[in-house]
């Protein structure tokens, strides 16, 4: 199943790239041209989320911003579970696919497990790491824990299928008057269909689903990538990646870390402070 949707031009001024992985077709964008920034989303975004990052970056940096299959304009493919360790092998694939070397991985929410993954099996091929608001490590909060609980429940499943929740209750409930009605309608029409959400409906089960491949990346991260320029970008009002227990973890990982603050910044970091992550990558990678 491909998604039939063109995004407007004056929001997404980007040339739309394909790449046929093991899994399916799989959607990204790849703009300007200098040392290479891959850019990688959460749930239950899509490399929408990167638009304004992109357009400041692209006149000094190749720009990459990939869409998971399930996500975006990305296929949503038969027999594919939609697991993380699915999306971080595909990844990988789309690394070497475009020779991708010397490149700085930028991971949010789930984009931090999965960019993560397929970078530290590619590690010597890596200049350096950008988190925000995300972890590699299996999540021992209680919260965290009963979210994935209901969200993978019978009903709540129907009502991400059907509802399309995540969407309209999560990414949209937190943005609110940030987005323009044109740019809210980017984010659903990418997600038209109960079929077409099948990777949505995936994720929340992953946070408990998933900690095989987190238990390995809390181990591999600091061997691998741990001596790799880093830079934190973290959104101080975010509810599920709490500053306090996240950061300094983030801190023992990495032996060269800068951490920028914002201040005023919820969980989709990206679209509340994109000047200022832009200016903090520009800075740490120059």
């Amino acid at each position: 199943m491909l998604i039939d949707f063109v995004p407007d031009k004056s929001l997404y001024p980007f040339e739309s790239r394909w790449f046929d992985s093991s899994a399916g077709r799989v959607h990204y964008i790849d703009e300007g041209a200098g040392p290479p920034l891959l850019f990688c989303h959460g749930a239950p975004a899509w490399s929408f989320l990167y638009r304004h990052i992109v357009k400041d970056l692209r006149d000094r940096y190749r720009c990459i911003a990939v869409d998971y299959p399930g996500f975006g304009l990305s296929e949503r493919p038969e027999g594919f579970g939609y697991t993380i360790p699915e999306h971080t092998a595909v990844l990988g694939e789309l690394i070497d696919h475009l020779r991708l070397d010397g490149f700085v991985l930028m991971g949010q929410d789930w984009g931090g497990p999965i960019g993560l993954g397929a970078s530290a099996a590619r590690a010597d091929r890596v200049r350096g790491i950008v988190l925000g608001n995300t972890s590699f490590w299996p999540t021992e909060a209680l919260a965290n824990r009963a979210f994935s609980v209901i969200m993978g429940s019978r009903p709540m499943q129907r009502r991400i299928l059907e509802q399309n929740f995540l969407v309209e209750r999560v990414l949209l409930a937190e943005l609110g008057r940030k987005l323009s009605a044109a740019e809210a309608d980017h984010y659903r029409a990418v997600q038209p269909t109960a079929e077409a959400r099948r990777g949505l409906a995936a994720t929340p089960k992953e946070i408990r689903a998933a900690r095989p491949l987190l238990d390995r990346l809390a181990r591999d991260v600091p061997v691998l990538l741990g001596d790799k320029p880093a830079l934190l970008v973290w959104g101080m009002r975010d509810m599920v990646f709490r500053p306090n227990a996240c950061i300094p973890r983030m801190r023992a990982a990495f032996t060269d870390l800068d951490v920028v603050e914002l201040p005023h910044a919820r969980h989709f970091i990206q679209e509340h402070a994109p000047e200022a992550i832009a200016a903090a990558i520009a800075k740490r990678f120059p």
